[in-house]
């Protein structure tokens, strides 16, 4: 890694991938960095899935209408789930896990992208995590958040680009409306 600016700079969403495998040391190092993300009081509500297999890939890929078609290409794909009756904040700190793998995964040179599930349907109006939870065997207290996929990078994107940042979205001591434009104000 360069320096962490350039990391969530040049960190994309990758919905392309190769064929080329991740190694058993890649999918280790993106693990490790789920487990090591901080949880609410630690106590750690997250649970995940690993998927490697191409069959059970293309499933998941059907969990619902559109925006899960990449996770059939993907060389890994990483079910995030958290126990509900552990943390009143499981949203919070599975995303927190899920981040934190997608971060590393840039560090290796690799791409990812989420697939949000939680309140989600499927095309017949079934919820995406009832049809993952059934797929995967996941007992009721868990609850399906998101599917990181991974894999090496099909395409390359250019970086984030700057000019873009929304400031006026930055509040500085306490929040402040915009002032109208003259448009506004006729």
């Amino acid at each position: 890694m360069e320096n962490f600016a350039a990391l969530i700079k040049n960190r994309r969403s990758t919905r392309k991938f190769t064929e080329q495998l991740l190694s058993p040391e890649q999918v280790e190092l993106i693990l490790k960095a789920a487990l090591m993300a901080p949880a609410s009081k630690r106590k750690n509500p997250w649970q995940f899935v690993v998927v490697e297999e191409k069959k059970m890939l293309a499933q998941l890929a059907e969990c619902k209408p559109a925006g899960a078609a990449f996770l059939k290409d993907c060389a890994l794909a990483v079910v995030v789930l958290a126990n509900v009756m552990e943390s009143d904040v499981w949203i919070e700190d599975a995303s927190v896990a899920s981040i934190y793998m997608q971060l590393q995964a840039e560090d290796l040179g690799l791409g990812s992208c989420w697939c949000q599930i939680r309140n989600r349907q499927r095309e017949d109006d079934t919820d995406a995590g009832e049809y993952i939870r059934n797929l995967l065997h996941i007992p009721y207290q868990l609850e399906v958040l998101s599917i990181i996929g991974f894999g090496y990078k099909g395409q390359e994107r250019k970086p984030f680009d700057e000019a873009h940042l929304q400031w006026e979205k930055v509040h500085i001591g306490q929040f402040h409306l915009p002032e109208p434009t003259q448009t506004e104000e006729a």
